[in-house]
């Protein structure tokens, strides 16, 4: 199946394994697991081979979906529930690549910090424990239990005109830091999954991938060391909101009447991709295929930057303990 239509609507591994396979059929290169922990849905995928990366229209890697829907209760304790969870499967993960427990990481907070939707990276990077100055100021003070851990925001090309790929492979190159992270915003194909999915994936990443900016990638092809990339979707075009909303017609036609054919006429029978392609062509000429997002992103996105960076903390530092994580402490 051809996932390009959707190739810059879902940053999401998950959503592109539903699309790739909608009754859950096994795909040649890709094996999947799913773990339901009392409302947190953890979601595995590893893509093992190119055909499976061609299935998927994703890089070849290891993918860790969290699927926190309640997270829109604002839920103090579920939050810190999540921030838990995180702080394990990012450790899990790190062992997982081999990623030595004293490596030096290099945290990079993607985005604008003047826009809220695409702030994430920014506010993560203000909350996270950085410990490298310790390390190279006064190394005999420093607990046992810590990593060097340094963070930086660099802007967006629009503030700094500079790439950002650019900016980082510079810090890289001097710091030399063993593991870069990168947190960025990303875009969704589904609403329900705004501002409540987080995403860790060991492909790197691309600033601006989510809204269609093709930019310069940071993977462990561009920096030469390994790059794990953190996302949560905080936007969803217009033209997949229209597209879902005839899901839901059509769904509701068919509990309250006989004539669904006659009221939606040709689009109760064509594909989701052959409808989304439709509304896109429509759309597209007007302006119209914009970037949506919640009306409330200010208080989410704030919410899920100190889940992420409470869970980073205690995932990076041995120190901190995973199992008693709060989403408050910064």
């Amino acid at each position: 199946m051809d996932l390009t239509a959707f190739s810059v609507r879902t940053d999401l591994a998950v959503e592109a394994h539903n699309l790739a396979s909608p009754s859950g059929q096994a795909i040649p290169g890709v094996q999947t697991s799913v773990q339901d922990l009392g409302g947190i849905r953890v979601s595995k995928i590893d893509i093992t081979s190119q055909e499976g990366s061609r299935a998927l229209g994703k890089l070849p890697g290891h993918y860790i979906t969290l699927e926190v829907p309640a997270l829109r209760n604002k839920d103090s304790k579920l939050q810190n529930r999540v921030a838990t969870v995180f702080a394990s499967e990012f450790e899990a993960f790190l062992a997982k690549l081999n990623i030595h427990p004293m490596a030096k990481v290099l945290l990079i907070g993607l985005g604008n910090w003047n826009v809220t939707p695409d702030a994430l990276g920014p506010m993560v990077v203000e909350n996270v424990t950085v410990t490298r100055h310790y390390f190279e100021l006064m190394p005999g003070n420093v607990r046992q239990g810590y990593r060097p851990v340094s963070a930086v925001a660099p802007g967006v090309l629009g503030i700094t005109g500079i790439e950002t790929s650019e900016i980082v492979h510079g810090i890289v190159e001097k710091s030399r830091p063993d593991l870069v992270i990168a947190i960025d915003a990303l875009a969704s194909r589904s609403l329900e999954r705004v501002n409540t999915t987080i995403q860790i994936a060991d492909t790197g990443i691309h600033p601006g991938s989510g809204i269609g900016n093709k930019r310069k990638g940071l993977t462990i092809d561009t920096l030469g060391v390994p790059v794990i990339a953190i996302g949560v979707p905080t936007v969803v075009y217009a033209s997949t909101i229209v597209n879902s909303a005839f899901d839901l017609m059509h769904a509701q036609f068919q509990r309250e009447t006989a004539h669904t054919g006659q009221i939606l006429g040709m689009l109760a029978n064509m594909q989701e991709q052959e409808r989304l392609q439709l509304v896109r062509e429509v759309l597209g000429p007007l302006g119209h295929d914009l970037l949506v997002t919640p009306k409330e992103v200010d208080e989410f996105i704030e919410d899920i930057a100190n889940i992420i960076a409470s869970g980073l903390n205690a995932g990076l530092h041995e120190a901190i303990d995973a199992s008693n994580v709060s989403a408050y402490t910064h």
